[in-house]
């Protein structure tokens, strides 16, 4: 199929149908189609828009561009989740081995991060021995036997999806919905799972820039995802200041087993527990979203959940110990308090600043080839609508040997607001989108 045909359909505001999107998808993955190619009709998209029918065959298409995972042979639901990006959201640390603790198989593959968003995989690559890139046969060996593994996606899952991202990176068609939701619901469909939730961010440290954005991709991601045949949902959840108090790659494993040995709560806790009360009513095991939530809390209670954990964390090579002695992680060489210079409250923070103070000491990365630094990050003393005195400890900055200390200290004192006014409290939770 001529490339120039396509291009010219979708440049004119035409419906491409499934053969020509299969064809599109095909030429991306051999080669078939050139670099320049694949830009304009990923510009002509982005201007255009598609239509639910093209979202849903390119979605399709992308996922069966290379090897789809087979789950069947795992036996009871298997669950996944996703998140959009953020600061500090270590959620899937949390519900992982809860939910798992509750019956529901969690077969997740997760990211590392770029930019001011962090990445499931750092994280857990800071507990020592920790291996994340498990073949799938053993992937699937370990869901079957524990219930729960988190490991890197293959290069062979949706291979389409690594060369149109590289290309929307540098075409500036990233935020295009269409092309984010084919992108993100691609992976999952190949990934196999029954039930999908996913954590659609909003506000300063979201990829969205508007909440109407933001609920606009999750009712999309939603009604494409659920067009697949498969059970999706999904959550508008707050992202206009980090989620937890801890970001930084060690830092955010500490304060997951802190939440998972009932040490500590607060937003992080409570959108684990939302999410994950999802997926066990999405599984049939609850009938109600609050069921799931009170037995998440047991498994809390009963440290079942730090337990499924610390297995999780053995079977994949890693230090189990670190569930008792969080000591044990990485721990940086510096500590440095950023203090209020007034009285009042903490009206606002801008949470992508926040994030980008976490790559300035080395938490987080620019390009993908960059090295981190696992042990740094910063601890949110405060949070917003908190009452402070002239002062009083903001923040503290946990600094190594390379970090750019002075970048991340004036980015970290800009990027929180003082008033004399107490803000409203925002909603943590925005909306349900089923």
């Amino acid at each position: 199929m001529n490339p120039c045909d396509i291009i010219r359909k979708k440049r004119f505001g035409g419906e491409l149908n499934e053969m020509e999107i299969r064809a599109f998808v095909d030429g991306v993955v051999d080669g078939s189609f050139a670099d320049y190619q694949i830009s304009a009709l990923l510009m002509a998209i982005c201007i255009q828009g598609m239509t639910d029918r093209e979202t849903l065959a390119l979605t399709l298409a992308m996922a069966k561009s290379g090897d789809t995972l087979d789950l069947s042979d795992i036996t009871g639901v298997k669950a996944d989740k996703h998140s959009t990006g953020g600061v500090g959201d270590t959620t899937s640390l949390v519900l992982v081995p809860l939910v798992a603790a509750c019956g529901v198989k969690m077969a997740k593959m997760s990211g590392r991060g770029l930019g001011f968003t962090g990445g499931t995989l750092d994280k857990l690559e800071a507990i020592p021995g920790m291996r994340v890139n498990l073949g799938i046969a053993e992937f699937k060996r370990q869901v079957s036997e524990i219930g729960c593994a988190i490991i890197g996606q293959t290069a062979e899952l949706a291979p389409a999806d690594k060369v149109l991202y590289a290309l929307r990176d540098v075409t500036a068609t990233v935020d295009c919905m269409p092309l984010v939701v084919s992108s993100i619901l691609s992976k999952k469909l190949a990934a196999g799972c029954d039930v999908v939730v996913l954590d659609t961010k909003t506000g300063s440290g979201a990829i969205m820039d508007t909440p109407e954005k933001s609920r606009k991709l999750a009712e999309m991601m939603v009604r494409i995802g659920n067009l697949s045949g498969k059970h999706f949902s999904a959550l508008l959840t707050d992202m206009d200041q980090p989620l937890g108090n801890y970001i930084g790659n060690a830092l955010e494993v500490e304060e997951a087993i802190d939440i998972l040995a009932g040490r500590a709560g607060g937003d992080l806790k409570e959108v684990a527990l939302q999410l994950g009360a999802h997926i066990l009513r999405g599984a049939g095991a609850v009938a109600r979203v609050e069921q799931g939530v009170e037995m998440l809390e047991e498994k809390i209670r009963s440290g079942e959940g730090l337990k499924k954990f610390a297995e999780m964390i053995a079977a994949q090579g890693g230090d189990a110990r670190v569930c008792e002695d969080t000591g044990l992680l990485p721990k940086a060489r510096a500590k440095i308090d950023i203090r209020a210079d007034r009285d009042g409250y903490v009206e606002s923070m801008v949470t992508s600043d926040i994030g980008n103070a976490a790559k300035l000491l080395g938490a987080g990365r620019e390009h993908k080839t960059d090295v981190l630094d696992l042990s740094v990050g910063i601890v949110m003393k405060k949070r917003v609508g908190d009452a402070v005195k002239r002062g009083d400890v903001l923040c503290t900055l946990h600094a190594g040997e390379k970090s750019d200390r002075t970048g991340a200290y004036n980015l970290m004192k800009r990027s929180i607001h003082i008033s004399d006014r107490k803000p409203e409290k925002r909603a943590l939770i925005q909306a349900v989108i089923e």
